[in-house]
């Protein structure tokens, strides 16, 4: 689904002009995205498998939640906005814990260009997992890992399942900041 986003300077300022999602990627505009990993007090991380009709990495698994910031939304309301939309759950924005914004820059054909700020938070996942509400569009599936098993995807990248190929700064940051909350 298109929609209409904030573009943003390479060091992430607003420069007060708009795109269309598509026109941002094909052009290599710069955006910003939330990105939302749930976790439980037994060291278990929530991953979504995305679609399979995703354009970009479509069956691999990925952060719990994620999405793209509308044009004039702000961060807390985009964040709680796409895990309603994507897994069903409804949160206040205190149980939000924000742990950094990390820039993204991937190029994914020739027309496809990811310049992204992800703004990284952190929730306690407090329900179980069948109380949650899958997007058909966005979300093939939801499954909890335990810690061990997603460092071990992080250490060996080609092992199945395939997890998204994101920085493994960005990785290690997030194993972290869980496991400082335990």
């Amino acid at each position: 689904m298109d929609e209409l986003i904030d573009i943003l300077t390479p060091t992430g300022e607003h420069t007060g002009a708009t795109a269309m999602k598509t026109e941002a990627h094909r052009k290599g505009l710069f955006h910003a995205t939330v990105h939302v990993w749930f976790y439980n007090k037994n060291g278990a991380i929530l991953l979504q498998k995305r679609a399979k009709n995703k354009e970009i990495h479509p069956s691999l698994w990925d952060v719990s939640v994620a999405g793209h910031i509308g044009a004039g939304e702000g961060i807390l309301d985009a964040a709680v906005r796409e895990i309603k939309e994507e897994i069903g759950l409804i949160i206040s924005k205190g149980q939000l814990k924000k742990i950094g914004v990390f820039k993204s820059v991937q190029q994914h054909g020739k027309e496809l260009m990811d310049c992204e700020f992800h703004h990284t938070f952190l929730a306690e996942l407090s329900v179980d997992l069948d109380q949650l509400t899958k997007q058909q569009s966005e979300v093939e599936d939801l499954q909890l890992w335990p810690f061990a098993i997603f460092e071990q995807h992080l250490d060996n990248p080609k092992m199945n399942p395939p997890i998204v190929p994101h920085d493994a700064t960005y990785y290690s940051t997030i194993l972290k900041e869980i496991k400082n909350l335990l």
